[in-house]
């Protein structure tokens, strides 16, 4: 049970990310890279809030996988930061650079994206390492 609780505050602490780093760190130089304006970026924003705290939801489920692999004394902030880190780096911000290269996006933008879904990786395992909830499990031999 304490591993759902685990993926929901990862979750809402990569949302909380996620608000810092579009509005007072990249708001306005992401907005004029999008052509997004105001009125566009609040229409519909409860959906789209939703949605993307959803899929962080999505993202804190699938990391918290990895921290199975580790006994408790392993498991910190660092450590799961590491490790959601090299998961963005070598996942998901390839996946990012393939959209960016064929939707013709500028590197301004690709570098705002970019960084921000390998920290969301890395924040997000971190958080869940640091709870320290896990229990050890040895992996199932193929």
């Amino acid at each position: 049970m304490m591993l759902y609780v685990e993926i929901l505050i990862a979750a809402a602490v990569a949302f909380l990310l996620g608000f810092l780093w579009y509005t007072a760190l990249f708001g306005k130089i992401w907005q004029e890279e999008t052509g997004i304006t105001d009125e566009q970026a609040r229409s519909g924003i409860g959906l789209t809030h939703g949605l993307a705290f959803l899929m962080m939801v999505v993202i804190a489920w699938g990391l918290s996988k990895w921290s199975y692999y580790h006994p408790a004394e392993d498991q910190n902030l660092l450590h799961g930061m590491f490790h959601g880190s090299m998961t963005g780096l070598k996942y998901a911000l390839p996946a990012v650079a393939i959209n960016y290269l064929y939707q013709k996006k500028s590197l301004k933008l690709f570098l705002i994206d970019g960084a921000y879904i390998v920290l969301v990786f890395a924040v997000t395992s971190g958080v869940q390492y640091a709870l320290k909830l896990y229990e050890h499990v040895e992996p199932v031999a193929s």
